[in-house]
């Protein structure tokens, strides 16, 4: 019998193997895109020193000179530019946070009316959505702002809507709460009723998931809240009182001022993205299995438990994803404020502050940086609430 002869595999070359390749490659790429970095900054810094213009970030403390209309910490002309960031900040999230709210739950009513056997309400839904989600926002906006708000009358003609609300060209004007000394209770016990609602809510789910009973949360917790806070504020005496705006020369002066330019752009961004909210809740409603809605009238649900308890809760798995595209368009979008003149980050920081101090590389990195940020932020929630949505297979 003839030996059997092992024969050694073929040794491959460094060069052969396709991982080192890969890597080589990686390598170089990374490095031809580090050099062309550096190569624009060296070119916009030599630039900027060739035309006078200084770098760096110590502008922010030097006086800003200019008035803001609106501002929700306090700011005057002699605050620095840095103050002016944080007032354009607050602004924006002010408009985005408020637009979100809005546009998620006029989004939620008009994509369930879609959906709706009656026919005359599912038509005005359609209607609605058709006309406002194919006319630009621009256009909304310049709508709302100066063919509806501009027209209204002047401040001694105001239209009196209510107990201290007057409306006019300058805006709307509030009653502002006074909050006194023992407030603190009544805000304790609104507090204490939150709590108590997210404990309640997690115990009934516990006793539905054992012995299938129902709890009455929401009435449970409503009560709460009616009762709690007010027999606080009653037994701390009232420590609550209300200014009101009264007119004096030429404008109204007292409680609380709604500038135009807010109404105008947080009607706008609301109208305009509730418009496809309501798609996506419609999409995720008709992608549940309608026999899912029949075995709910089965078992003797009606239509709106079905809807509450059985529908919205699978559809919530297609919502959300596409949920978190329109609030990351809707906080991008609010940067058109500065086409009317609402002192958003962009008008107030990016326009005015850029135009005085010259510092273009700084301020669009810094406002570039901002809307990053509050993107991440709100994909990072939506990931989070999404992931606790997700429907738990056994």
């Amino acid at each position: 019998m003839a030996p059997v002869t092992q024969t050694r595999p073929k040794s491959t070359s460094w060069w052969n193997s396709a991982q080192n390749r890969a890597l080589v490659f990686q390598v170089l790429l990374a490095a031809a895109v580090i050099a062309f970095f550096v190569y624009i900054g060296r070119n916009t810094v030599h630039n900027l020193e060739q035309r006078g213009i200084a770098t760096g970030f110590g502008f922010l403390n030097q006086k800003a000179g200019f008035g803001i209309i609106m501002h929700l910490i306090p700011y005057d002309e002699s605050y620095t530019y840095g103050r002016t960031f944080l007032v354009g900040l607050l602004n924006t999230v002010l408009v985005s946070g408020l637009g979100i709210v809005f546009a998620t739950i006029l989004g939620f009513i008009v994509g369930v009316a879609r959906l709706s056997p009656n026919w005359l309400i599912s038509r005005m839904a359609a209607v609605y959505i058709e006309t406002f989600r194919n006319v630009p926002l621009l256009l909304q906006i310049f709508f709302w702002y100066f063919a509806v708000l501009r027209a209204l009358p002047a401040p001694r003609q105001s239209l009196h809507i209510g107990s201290g609300v007057f409306l006019n060209i300058r805006g709307v004007f509030l009653p502002r709460p006074i909050f006194e000394d023992g407030f603190g209770w009544v805000t304790g016990a609104f507090v204490f009723c939150i709590i108590a609602t997210i404990i309640l809510k997690r115990w009934a789910t516990r006793r539905q998931e054992a012995t299938g009973e129902q709890f009455p949360v929401f009435l449970t917790s409503l009560a709460a809240f009616l009762i709690l806070p007010t027999l606080a504020f009653f037994l701390t005496g009232k420590p609550l009182h209300w200014e009101y705006p009264e007119l004096k020369g030429f404008n109204f002066r007292g409680g609380i001022a709604v500038i135009p330019e807010l109404t105008a752009l947080l009607t706008a961004l609301t109208i305009y993205t509730a418009t496809f909210i309501a798609e996506i809740v419609r999409s995720g409603i008709q992608s549940v299995s309608h026999g899912q809605t029949e075995a709910a009238y089965a078992l003797g649900l009606r239509p709106g438990k079905t809807l509450r308890l059985v529908i919205i809760p699978q559809a919530m798995r297609v919502i959300i994803p596409q949920l978190t595209s329109q609030y990351l368009n809707l906080t991008k979008n609010s940067s058109l404020a500065t086409a009317i003149g609402y002192p958003d980050l962009v008008s107030v920081f990016a326009g005015t502050t850029l135009n005085q101090t010259g510092q273009a590389l700084e301020v669009i990195a810094m406002t570039m940086s901002v809307y990053l940020s509050l993107s991440l932020l709100i994909s990072l929630f939506m990931n989070w609430y999404n992931k606790r949505s997700m429907l738990k297979e056994r």
